[in-house]
C-alpha cells in the first residue's frame, strides 16, 4: 500500500491519507465592517473543490485572533460569532468529503498591515484600512516598513488569552485540528528569534526567554482546546542567517519542549523572518528539517515546500522523513492532486459519487 494513502491517527482524528494542504492566504475577506475577516463564497469553494479532489487534511489560511493580527486587512478572522458561524459552512462541507478539517491562528505581528500581494503586498495605513502594527521589539521588517509598537508586557500577557479565545471559537466552528502559527515571521517567529527579538526582560535574550511567549500561547490554547482532538505548531525551522538568527539546532531543542507541552506535531516550514536572504530554494528543500525534527526527537512532523510529485511526496514518507506532506501551490494549481496521486501510486482515495464517471 502508498505510504501517501495510509490513514494517520493523532489523539481520536483519524486523517484518511497523509496528502494535506498547507494553510494559504486568500485575502479575499471584507476589510470592515460587520463581514470584516468573515470567510465569503470564495473561500467556500476553495477549500470544498480541494476536500473534493481527496485531500486528507485542510488546514484553513492564517486566521487572526484579532483584527491587528491580520497579515492585511483582507484576511480571515476568528475574533467574533459571525466569522464562527460562516466557519460551520465550510466544516460541515468539508467533513461530508471524508477531510479533517483544520485552522491555523495567528498574530501577523510587525509584518501585519500590508496590501494585497496581487496589488504590491506592501504596508497599508489607515487611509487604506491599515493600522499600526506590534511586535516584540521596536525593529521594521524591511526597508520601507514601519517601526513597529514595542508591546508592553500587560499587552504580552493579554495575547495567549486571545489565542485560547480563538481555538474556541475553531471548536465552534467544527475545526477538527488547530494549528498555531509560530512560522514565517509572524509575532510568534519574531518573539523566538533574536533577529527579531532585542527584548531585555523576560521574553529576550536567552533561548529559555525567546520560547517563553510561545509556551505560553500553546499552553493557552492546550487549554482549551479538547484533549482527544490535535495540535500542530508551524515554525520556521531557520531564518537563513548565517548569524543572530533562529537555527536549526533552536529548533529541534524546541520541538521537544513543544511536545512536552502537548503539541501533536510540527508544521516544518522556514524562513519569513529576513528581509532579503537568500534561500537555497528547489523541490523539497525544506524536507531535511523535518527530518532532523522527526530523527532527533520523538515529535511527528510534517514537510512541506515544493513537493509537487507523487513519487516524490511518496519518498519523502517511504524514507521516514515525514509523516505526512503539506502541499501549497501545487494544490492551487491542481485541487485533484491527491486523486491524481492515488492513481500513479496504486492508493485508494474517496471520490464524491458525483464524480464516479470519471474514474
Amino acid at each position: 500500500m502508498s505510504a501517501l494513502f495510509e490513514p494517520y491517527t493523532l489523539r481520536s482524528v483519524t486523517i484518511p491519507n497523509r496528502v494535506w494542504m498547507a494553510p494559504m492566504c486568500q485575502y479575499s475577506a471584507e476589510a470592515t465592517g460587520p463581514d470584516a475577516g468573515v470567510p465569503t463564497d470564495w473561500h467556500f469553494a476553495h477549500y470544498a473543490a480541494r476536500a473534493a479532489g481527496g485531500t486528507g487534511l485542510i488546514l484553513v489560511e492564517a486566521t487572526a485572533i484579532a483584527p491587528e493580527g491580520r497579515i492585511s486587512p483582507y484576511d480571515l478572522g476568528i475574533w467574533n460569532d459571525t466569522q464562527t458561524d460562516a466557519f460551520r459552512r465550510i466544516t460541515r462541507f468539508l467533513k461530508d468529503q471524508g477531510a479533517v478539517p483544520g485552522i491555523q491562528i495567528a498574530h501577523a505581528g510587525r509584518k501585519a498591515s500590508t496590501g494585497r500581494p496581487w496589488k504590491g503586498g506592501g504596508p497599508v495605513g489607515p487611509d487604506a484600512d491599515g493600522w499600526q502594527p506590534v511586535a516584540p521589539s521596536p525593529v521594521p521588517f524591511d526597508d520601507g516598513h514601519p517601526v513597529p509598537d514595542e508591546l508592553t508586557a500587560d499587552q504580552i500577557a493579554a495575547l495567549p488569552g486571545q489565542f485560547a479565545d480563538a481555538a474556541r471559537r475553531a471548536l465552534e466552528a467544527g475545526f477538527e485540528v488547530v494549528e498555531v502559527h509560530g512560522a514565517h515571521g509572524y509575532l510568534i517567529g519574531e518573539f523566538l528569534s533574536p533577529h527579531s527579538n532585542r527584548r531585555t526582560d523576560e521574553y529576550g535574550g536567552s533561548f529559555e526567554n525567546r520560547t517563553r511567549f510561545a509556551l505560553e500561547v500553546v499552553d493557552a490554547v492546550r487549554a482549551v482546546w479538547p484533549q482527544e482532538l490535535p495540535l500542530f505548531f508551524r515554525i520556521s525551522a531557520t531564518d537563513w542567517l548565517e548569524e543572530n538568527g533562529w537555527t536549526a539546532d533552536e529548533t529541534v531543542r524546541f520541538a521537544s519542549l513543544l511536545k512536552e507541552h502537548g503539541v501533536d506535531l510540527l508544521d516544518v516550514s522556514s524562513g519569513g523572518n529576513a528581509a532579503r536572504v537568500r534561500i537555497p530554494v528547489g523541490p523539497g528543500y525544506q524536507v531535511p528539517f523535518a527530518a532532523r525534527v522527526r530523527n532527533e526527537t520523538e515529535l511527528p512532523v510534517a514537510a512541506v515546500g515544493l513537493i509537487t510529485d507523487p513519487e516524490q511526496a511518496e519518498k519523502v514518507l517511504a524514507n521516514g522523513e515525514a509523516d505526512a506532506v503539506l502541499l501549497g501551490r501545487e494544490l492551487l494549481r491542481s485541487p485533484s492532486w491527491a486523486r491524481r496521486a492515488a492513481h500513479e501510486l496504486g492508493g485508494t482515495v474517496r471520490i464524491p459519487e458525483q464524480y464516479h464517471r470519471s474514474v
